[in-house]
This record gives C-alpha cells, structure tokens and sequence, in this order.
C-alpha cells in the first residue's frame, strides 16, 4: 500500500476516528488514502488554524482522545504553529499532518516548501520530515507512544507528497501501538509526603491539569476525604472536584480566583501541589504565595519540579499512579487511627466561602457582565461543558461560574489565543454531540476565527455560544490603566448597515445568520435567561451554533491583582446581602 494509506491505517488502530482540516494539492494523497480506508470522520475547517483548536477541543473532552488535524504544505502548517503551542503549554496531545514539497525540491524555494518541522519543534514533542517512505509507520507509531508518554503534548509529522504516494511493504493487521511510559511514585515517596502532611495544621491541595490529563479525579476527591483535606484547583483542574463539594476551597490566583479561594490559601501551611506547574497567574509574587508554607509538588515531568521554585519535596509521577498510593496510604493510617481531624481546617474554609462573595446581581442597562454569569449559572446545569480561552469574559466567567465535573471547564490556559473559542467548541461538540456546549467569549475573541461558525452549520455541530460585546479589547484596557492610557482598545463604531447598534459597530447578529448560524441579542437583564433557554432549544432543532450577545456597558474592571494574591483590587461592589449573589455555591451568611 502507499506510505499514505499507511499513515491512515495506523490512525485508526491508535483509535482516531476524527480528524480536522483543510485540503491541498500537498496533502492530497493523504486525503485520498483517508477516503479509500474509511472509518475516520473528517470535518472540513474554514481556516487551518481553526482545525488546530477544533482538534485541542477534541482531546480535551474524553480520556484517551487525540484530536488529528491536517492541512497542506507551507502556510496551512505554519497556520497551525498556534494550536501547537496552545497544546504543548497545556500538556494536551494533538497530531499535526503536513504535506510538504516532494523531496528533490524542499530545499531549492519550491513553491510553498517551508521547514516546518524546524519551526513546530519548539512547540512540539517531535516535529518530523519525514524523507523515506518505509519510517512513516515507524514515525507514526513513535508520534502516538510520544503523545502519550510523559507530559502529553502534541507532535507533526510532515509528509513529502512524494513520499505518500510510494508503496511500502505494511501489514496493518499485525500493528500494535507502543507501550506507553509514564513516570510513577513509589510507596516510600508517598510515605513521606503523607507524613509531612500530617505533620501540619491547615493543609490545603492544589489540584492541577495534570489529575484531568491522567484521568484521576475521583481518586483525588477519595484522598481528600480521606484526609479531610481542602482542595484548590487550578484554572486547568477546575472540575476535578465538584464546586459544591464540602472539600471544594475555591480557585486561587491573581485573576481567574475566588475571595474565599485566595482567603483560604493565605491561611494554610502546607499545599500539596499535584499535577500542576505553579503558573504565574496562580501564583503572583512568588513571597507572597510561599511565605510560611511548605510544599510538596507531584508532577510527571521531572524537570517541572523545581522550575518556579523549589519545594520541600518533590516526586516525579504521573497523578493517577501517584494518587492510587496517595489513597492506599491514607487508608492504612485511617484504619490504625492516625489521620489528623481536619474538620475544623475544613470548616473554616467552607464559612469564608459563604461569607467573601462578589455581586452578580444587577438591573443595569446597558447590562453588567456578572448578571450574564448569574444567568448563565441557572440556565446551565451541571453536565455542561464550558469552553473559553481569555480575556475580562474568562476572568470573570471563572470567578462566577459553577463547575461539578473534569473536562466541563474547557479552557486555553498558558497561550490564550484569541479566536480559540469557537473552533474549540466546535471541537468538543464533535467529540460529545449530545452534550450541552456552550462557548464563552468577549467579541474580540469572537471576531478573530468567526468564519469556523460556518464549519457548525455545515456539519450541524449545535453547541450555545454566549457572546459579551462591550466594543472593546477589555483585559488590556483594564491592563493599560496602569499606563494612564487608553490607546488602540477601542473597537466601536456607528454600522451604517445597523444603526440601531449605536457605536457596538459589528452586527454579530447579521454575520452569525449569513454563516447559517442562529442568534439572538440581548440588551435587558431580564431578557438573558429566556434568551439562554431558547437558544439551547434552538441549538437542539436546527444542529447548529446559536450565539447569544449580551449588549454589555462599556467599561467595567474585573476584580484581579497586579502583583499578589494578597492584594485582589475588587472595582465593584461586593455582596453584602443574599441577593447580591443569588447563584452563589453557599448562601451568603
């Protein structure tokens, strides 16, 4: 068979039934190969960069997943240099499949001939050319073992056009994929990590990316109850343990935290960090955030440990082996009765979670984001799955939204992207159509990859995208206020096509409709909870994107710290009555 159709065969006992991308006269043998084999859906993006992200989503949103996308030589792989990134700074295994110019002219300026495997390598585990047709199923077989192996991460193969159409001798029914290496915690290592636990008054764990990647969030919720132990996950482990959950401390960080998270934090004395990398937007100053502290930190990649600073102890695992003796552990020293009591730790950490609460309650027109929260949270239960990538609307979605699952909260977390949000989403209806999606985005964010909406309507992938739209770039006007500046932020203008948008400028309504989408505006408080309820009604008859846009103030500044967790500038008013936070976890007290 050719090396192509090789390529495609091992695909499929690696267990990718779907790929996204975008064809060229590069790839075509590739494409070929994947419409003769059959047994992978293909999803045709509207950009490359588009089924870069729409790939990311995929993985994200099953254990096991590898989203694949593909695209042509030259541009189409540099297009996808930003999802490769995106997916190496979250440890998030994606397959990038490039044609290239055939092999005799790749170095003589042929026409769309690029180096990519020397570009992707630096965001990639591997990056590949490959220049013999009999190592294609060898370096296949090899990307799979190395996105699996270790800190997960994506690789690119590259493929001479070439080198696709040569036949090779392969046996597809005698494949068998690599053993797939991860780093394990032994039983003295958790011993003593446990005994330093003990050993302190007011532990908290911090519960990173890496317990949703490993699969083990239920053993990490066993621990901690096992231990009585507070749990603060980090922006990419939010879901390991339910939001309502009695164990549940909030988030903490600069931005993306909660009051009681930061409040709680601030008290303890000891953190077990698993599975996480100590980003800096968790962290802030570094004094701060350590000072009185001691840390354990469990992460797969061993150099991870120590990079930002240095623990007390460190062990290089992967998180469901570690926590597997984590609960083995703790079990023994239950039954023999020496578990500390941490009921009272825990307690206090539940009491300043019903007491340190934001406002989301407002009636103002034109309408505050946190009311959109608040709404958000009582038109959308527990089993959805959120996806956003940044911005003011995914700072102050993680400050007042609601989580109960992993991989509920699907979010871009070290390279932000703008423009990732909607082929993300679309990524992740793909992997679970029957699921309640719903996207979240400021319009800046909307506007960069806003043509992958038409990726939605034509393979009626229906997910509820809500839409804030203040006309601005709002994180980094907010940023720029410690420049005394407000310099190339502003996004408004008057549409001589839609007046009655006043200075919102772009009618995302129009653009949304124009691309087979369905959409719905929204200007008064009491207009977002219907608006949320039919556009999930809609999204289930016509299978498609609905938006929802929210017609936001201006100016507001969401609450976030420059510096440290220990000085959270608020802006707004806080709740100070029951009302002020209605959908709040715990009751104001």
């Amino acid at each position: 068979m050719t090396a192509a159709r090789a390529a495609v065969e091992i695909l499929k006992r690696e267990g990718v039934s779907n790929a996204f991308g975008v064809p060229g006269a590069a790839i075509n043998p590739f494409y070929a190969a994947l419409k003769a084999a059959g047994g992978v859906h293909h999803t045709l993006a509207r950009h490359v960069e588009g089924a870069s992200h729409m790939a990311e989503g995929y993985t994200r949103t099953h254990p096991g997943n590898i989203g694949v996308c593909v695209g042509t030589s030259g541009p189409a792989g540099t297009d996808m240099i930003t999802g490769l990134y995106s997916a190496i700074g979250d440890s998030i295994p994606i397959l990038c499949i490039t044609g290239q110019a055939p092999t005799a002219v790749i170095h003589k300026e042929d026409f769309q001939a690029v180096d990519i495997a020397s570009i992707a390598r630096p965001v990639t585990k591997a990056a590949t050319t490959v220049l013999e047709a009999a190592q294609v199923p060898g370096v296949f077989q090899q990307a799979f073992h190395l996105m699996r192996s270790g800190r997960p991460g994506p690789v690119l193969i590259d493929l001479p056009i070439d080198v696709q159409l040569t036949e090779i001798e392969f046996d597809p029914e005698t494949y068998e994929p690599l053993p797939v290496y991860r780093p394990a915690a032994t039983r003295a290592q958790v011993e003593k990590a446990v005994r330093m636990l003990n050993a302190s008054e007011r532990p908290l764990i911090v519960a990173g990316g890496g317990i949703i990647n490993a699969d083990a969030s239920d053993l990490l919720v066993e621990f901690a109850e096992l231990t009585g132990t507070p749990v603060v996950p980090t922006l990419m482990g939010w879901g390991v343990i339910a939001d309502d959950h009695g164990l549940n401390a909030g988030m903490v960080g600069l931005q993306t935290s909660h009051r009681y998270g930061n409040a709680t934090f601030l008290e303890s004395d000891f953190v077990l960090g698993i599975g996480n990398r100590w980003a800096n937007r968790h962290t802030g100053k570094l004094d701060v955030y350590t000072r009185g502290r001691t840390f354990v930190h469990v992460d797969i990649e061993p150099t991870q440990i120590g990079k930002i600073f240095a623990p007390d102890y460190g062990i290089a695992s992967d998180a469901k082996a570690a926590l597997t003796l984590f609960v083995e552990v703790a079990k023994e020293l239950r039954a023999v009765g020496e578990l500390p009591d941490r009921a009272a730790w825990a307690a206090s950490a539940q009491e300043r979670k019903a007491t340190l609460h934001r406002r989301t309650h407002f009636d103002d027109v034109p309408l505050k984001p946190q009311r959109v929260y608040e709404e958000m949270n009582r038109a959308f239960g527990p089993e959805t799955r959120y996806v956003t990538t940044i911005g003011l609307s995914q700072i102050a979605g993680a400050q007042m939204l609601h989580v109960y699952k992993p991989r509920h909260w699907i979010n871009c977390g070290q390279a932000g992207p703008l423009g990732w949000t909607i082929p993300a989403a679309l990524g992740v209806a793909t992997a679970d159509p029957e699921a309640t999606v719903v996207a979240l985005s400021g319009d800046y964010d909307f506007q960069f990859m806003l043509e992958e909406l038409a990726v939605g309507a034509q393979h009626r992938i229906p997910y509820v995208h809500v839409l804030v739209n203040n006309s601005y770039l709002g994180l980094i006007r907010q940023a720029q206020r410690n420049f005394d500046i407000d310099f190339q932020v502003n996004l408004e203008f008057e549409n001589l096509n839609s007046p009655e948008l006043g200075v919102y400028g772009v009618d995302h309504v129009k653009v949304a409709e124009g691309l087979g989408c369905k959409a719905i505006r929204v200007t008064e408080p009491d207009q977002l909870l219907p608006a949320f309820e039919q556009a999930k009604k809609l999204a289930a008859e016509f299978r498609v994107p609905v938006i929802v846009e929210a017609i936001l103030e201006r100016v507001t500044n969401i609450a976030m710290s420059g510096s440290d967790i220990a000085s959270v500038n608020e802006f707004e008013d806080l709740a100070t009555e029951p009302w002020h936070a209605p959908t709040e976890i715990l009751p104001l007290t």
